[in-house]
């Protein structure tokens, strides 16, 4: 919990203003975070995997991608009111929860956001190879779904031993066993290393491999049976906008994890202004539910399509339309 009390035994009033200053500002934020990106991103998500998943017919490897990142997008949105108003990230708040809730949050935090960086990670993957060889079905709708299943129990297993760390640091030292294994720096830099450093070196690689292909021409340019040009564009800015919006937060993870590691922190400077960018890159990654399906709405040329499609088959019903009842009749005669 971040609490000013820290503050209370010294002469330098300056930084108990400080402090609850940094309260006040990281308040206020997770307010508005709550009244507009939270609803947005919510509804946004729930579009995203309804509209795929009732046009399952027309679906492409990259929507395969975006429906899993959605998913987690749900996750992450449902826990933003709990942790944002919760005592973890502000002096006011509104309830308290003990440590099987925090941890059991943690965790599906944890498990979240390695789905959407390796989502975005074997997005860029498939995208070349799709590039590379089309139509080998080796990046086929078939077996992205496969592929998405075996990222949640992969981050699920991931998890597990980060699970035990943060299981053990919150329950009481009586237990033998878990006396050994109090370590929460352990923890963070398992999900540091698994979580931000193996989806960047695999980004990284992925576009090298785009770029190399992207500036050699061959035959299989014109072939009509490549992803749209706009694909490329929602990859760029997929990429682009989920590092920008994690890597805050696992780097505080880092630094954090190297601070305690070096025992007791003494710096004052630090202790006022750590806590706050903590809050703040964490209020960073929860906007990543928020941004993402947005993106995927405005650069995606077939999601306002499908949409409409949808709307109009809610609207009427299993029948169909009229429109659409005469034109089949027409073409039945």
């Amino acid at each position: 919990m971040w609490s000013c009390d820290a503050f209370n035994s010294t002469k330098n009033s300056e930084n108990q203003h400080l402090c609850h200053d940094f309260h006040l500002v990281l308040f206020i934020f997770s307010l508005l975070y709550l009244i507009i990106c939270f609803p947005v991103g919510l509804c946004y998500n729930a579009l995203l995997v309804l509209v795929n998943l009732c046009n399952k017919a027309t679906m492409t490897m990259p929507d395969v991608y975006f429906v899993n990142i959605g998913f987690a997008g749900l996750i992450i949105s449902a826990m933003a009111p709990i942790y944002l108003l919760g005592p973890a990230n502000t002096k006011w708040a509104i309830w308290n929860f003990n440590n099987e809730v925090y941890i059991t949050l943690l965790i599906l935090f944890n498990i979240s956001s390695l789905v959407i960086m390796y989502s975005t990670t074997l997005l860029s993957l498939d995208y070349y190879i799709e590039r590379a060889l089309p139509r080998t079905y080796m990046s086929s709708v078939y077996n992205t779904k496969h592929v998405c299943g075996f990222i949640w129990g992969g981050a699920m297993l991931t998890s597990f031993s980060s699970l035990l760390f943060y299981v053990c640091n919150h329950v009481s030292t009586k237990i033998i066993e878990c006396s050994k294994m109090q370590n929460k720096e352990a923890a963070d830099a398992i999900m540091v290393f698994i979580g931000y450093v193996v989806p960047a070196i695999a980004v990284l690689y992925a576009f090298v491999l785009i770029l190399r292909i992207r500036n050699e021409a061959t035959p299989l340019d014109h072939d009509t049976g490549r992803l749209d040009p706009s694909v490329h564009r929602l990859l760029i800015a997929t990429v682009c906008t989920q590092f920008t919006l994690w890597t805050p937060y696992y780097v505080t993870l880092l630094v954090n994890t190297f601070i305690n590691a070096q025992g007791k922190l003494t710096d004052e400077n630090y202790i006022r202004v750590l806590p706050f960018i903590k809050s703040v890159s964490k209020l960073l990654a929860f906007s990543s539910s928020f941004v993402m399906p947005l993106l995927y709405r405005y650069i995606n040329k077939n999601f306002p399509h499908k949409l409409r499609r949808l709307l109009k088959r809610i609207h009427c019903g299993n029948q169909g339309c009229s429109h659409e009842r005469t034109v089949v009749q027409q073409v039945m005669t």
